[in-house]
């Protein structure tokens, strides 16, 4: 199979760009920074900065995952153009390359997040259940979900993976919060009652994999483990991973000083769980949170 992949450097994409070559898929990864692709995704891997140099090679599938990191910095007016362009733009481009190929892809796999769904509280949210769209994150989740969708009206099947927190030792908010952790300063968010849906990076390349190869996959699929966990119970699962104390809680007035509307990623959360993944016929590896974190940092 031959995959187009986007977001190729990022967290999931490195770890997709592996697990596809060594099951003898032929990976292209359209990135800005070309020559870096075979260091950072495998040397079996071809970078490519502009879609017209594919020609008219013959290409399977598109996936889709390019997007500057959304919690990254505050939302300013600047921050959300670059979210915005990043992800609905080169989306659009995507789909302008491919209504000029004659050759078209069968699938298209495109990135979204259990954001889309808003705030959720209490609500349990699988892929039936209505956004709150209340914050920037869930208005983008929208967009994006919708410029990809017209992929259909050029005869390309459409799957759209709403991911959760990605759990991985190498990136993501996982690392940003070990420091604290580490040092015993670790503790809940805001009131802690807010829920984590999260994924153990294998699961999130084998639910990936799993979709590209469903011929009758299509629309979206939350990409989150079946057992959210409030954030009081991950900073207390993290935390005695660790062997550490958590009891510094961050004060949502903090939060909100210090980011602004972002801080809605942190104070707010989704109780989603994978329906349509699991009435599929996927296997979750981790569906625990503690042996999650354990297979990355039982060792300390």
């Amino acid at each position: 199979m031959h995959i187009l992949l986007t977001g190729g450097t990022g967290l999931i994409g490195r770890q997709l760009c592996q697990f596809c070559t060594q099951q003898g898929h032929q990976i292209t990864v359209w990135s800005r920074r070309p020559d870096e692709v075979p260091r950072l995704c495998g040397s079996g891997v071809r970078g490519i900065a502009q879609l017209s140099e594919l020609n008219d090679q013959p290409l399977d599938a598109v996936v889709n995952l390019a997007g500057a990191p959304i919690a990254d910095r505050p939302w300013t007016r600047k921050r959300r153009t670059q979210l915005w362009d990043s992800r609905i733009g080169l989306t659009e481009q995507l789909l302008s390359w491919m209504e000029q190929r004659s050759q078209k892809p069968q699938l298209l796999i495109s990135g979204s997040a259990v954001g889309w769904y808003g705030d959720g509280g209490e609500r349990e949210l699988d892929e039936t259940s209505l956004p709150v769209k209340e914050d920037f994150a869930s208005h983008l989740c929208d967009a994006w979900e919708e410029t990809a969708q017209r992929a259909e009206a050029l005869g390309v099947r459409v799957v759209i993976i709403r991911t959760g927190l990605v759990l991985s030792s190498d990136g993501g908010m996982l690392q940003r919060l070990l420091p604290p952790f580490k040092f015993g300063l670790g503790g809940p968010i805001g009131n802690g009652r807010q829920w984590m849906p999260w994924i153990h990076i294998k699961d999130q390349i084998a639910a990936i994999d799993f979709l590209l190869h469903k011929s009758d996959a299509q629309g979206p699929y939350n990409l989150c483990a079946p057992h959210p966990v409030r954030n009081h119970e991950f900073a207390k699962t993290l935390a005695g991973v660790l062997h550490r104390p958590a009891f510094m809680p961050l004060p949502a007035l903090v939060l909100k000083i210090l980011l602004g509307e972002l801080s809605v990623l942190l104070l707010g959360g989704q109780r989603a769980r994978p329906a349509r993944l699991e009435e599929a016929g996927f296997t979750f590896k981790f569906t625990e949170l503690h042996a999650a974190l354990d297979d990355f940092l039982g060792r300390h």
